[in-house]
């Protein structure tokens, strides 16, 4: 089931974010997530998100501003079950037109957005991390 995220979710949600975070972009210094962990989750606790949850409790999230995609997170255990695609599917639904930021070195999830139909707008820098990265956008019927 997805729904919208509760002040309840956050420690869950945050903890999902940050091993995300970490598991996908061993290119970028582990301290970099660590240091923005508190205030990445004091914006949690006010940003748009969806959580999916099933029995086992929250295994992914989408976190949006406007139509931008801030990001779409999955516990590690949970990967390649579907889970990414539900929620990308989901925001499609409500949305129409989406927006997101990749790292140029996250070739995964880069051929993930591709598959779904994203298409790469623009290169640039990240100045936060000095990593290139890729601006992706999609309109959907």
């Amino acid at each position: 089931m997805i729904r919208e995220f509760q002040k309840a979710d956050l420690d869950r949600v945050a903890e999902i974010w940050l091993n995300g975070n970490l598991e996908a972009h061993s290119f970028i210094a582990e301290e970099y997530w660590k240091d923005h962990f508190d205030m990445v989750k004091e914006m949690l606790a006010s940003a748009e998100i969806y959580v999916l949850e099933d029995e086992k409790g929250i295994q992914g999230f989408v976190g949006l501003n406007e139509h931008h995609i801030e990001g779409i997170f999955v516990d590690g255990t949970e990967r390649s079950k579907g889970i990414g695609k539900q929620l990308l599917d989901f925001v499609k639904n409500r949305k129409g037109q989406l927006s997101l930021n990749v790292y140029a070195e996250n070739e995964k999830v880069m051929k993930f957005y591709l598959r779904q139909g994203f298409t790469v707008q623009e290169k640039s820098m990240d100045p936060d991390t000095g990593e290139q990265e890729y601006k992706m956008m999609t309109i959907f019927p």
